[in-house]
């Protein structure tokens, strides 16, 4: 599938910040069903090149204003062409040992509610065990936007009941985790089906690494592993790490930030 991004983030500053960093990471991944046709990223309007590839294998930019600014614009676009391969997260250009993805971040740190629902589901094949996990988590935390913000915990969410893809895919990373099963965030966009809402967000998703078998990919927020309908941009341990873009401000401005993201399918059109 051939789908076209174009991904709108606007940041307001009052007062007007005399100096503002950003780190992007918004270059989609490149791997076994994921290919970039072509990709730009602009910040105002001036490219931003990656300067630099993590451990996890994400481009990353970098930008820094040069002058007192009240406006920036990032907008990421392009055309990504995908491959359904059931979730499979194959040859992807570093890989980082998966131990990595076992240990617990202030964000997806265990508790007893999440200990028992793994323990609950643990099955000696552990790829049934992390689909089934998928699934359970989906049905623990209902999908509720707004009930929860990026400083959410999985075991908060849990508590609650509710949430959004960010808290789903914790939940299911701090499970997997809590099994010593490695898990990680990632981040990317999602073509919503016909019949859907339209996504206006960036998604949010898990993958669980299984020995012999590799990487797979699990939405639960959608009860599924990531089709040719996705597209991964970044991973990392947590949301925060894994965030596309992240910023750094100098003074005490007041943040305002609205985004939109649209993606089609222009085999479509």
């Amino acid at each position: 599938m051939r789908l076209q991004v174009r991904h709108t983030s606007e940041y307001l500053y009052e007062p007007a910040a005399s100096r503002v960093s950003l780190r992007l990471k918004l270059f989609p991944s490149v791997f076994d069903g994921q290919t970039v046709e072509h990709w730009r990223v602009t910040v105002n309007g001036d490219p931003a090149e990656p300067v630099y590839t993590t451990g996890y294998g994400d481009e990353v930019a970098l930008w820094q204003s040069s002058e007192t600014v009240s406006r920036i614009e990032v907008l990421a676009e392009g055309a990504v062409h995908t491959e359904d391969k059931t979730g499979l997260v194959r040859d992807l250009p570093n890989k980082p040992p998966s131990f990595i993805f076992r240990r617990q971040t202030a964000l997806t740190e265990s508790d007893e509610a999440i200990r028992s629902l793994a323990n609950d589901f643990l099955k000696p094949d552990l790829l049934e065990t992390v689909h089934d996990l998928s699934k359970a988590v989906a049905k623990a935390v209902a999908y509720r936007p707004e009930a929860t913000n990026s400083r959410t915990t999985a075991s908060q969410a849990m508590a609650l009941g509710a949430g959004v893809c960010q808290d789903h895919a914790h939940v299911l990373i701090s499970a997997c985790r809590s099994l010593s099963i490695p898990a990680r965030y990632v981040t990317g966009y999602l073509k919503a089906a016909e019949e859907a809402e339209e996504l206006l967000e960036t998604h949010a998703w898990a993958e669980a690494h299984i020995q012999n078998f590799g990487w797979i990919g699990l939405d639960a927020s959608n009860g599924i592993s990531p089709t040719d309908h996705y597209i991964r941009i970044a991973c990392g341990l947590d949301a925060d790490d894994a965030t596309p873009i992240k910023g750094h401000v100098v003074g005490g401005s007041k943040i305002t930030l609205s985004a939109d993201v649209a993606v089609s399918d222009s085999q479509q059109q």
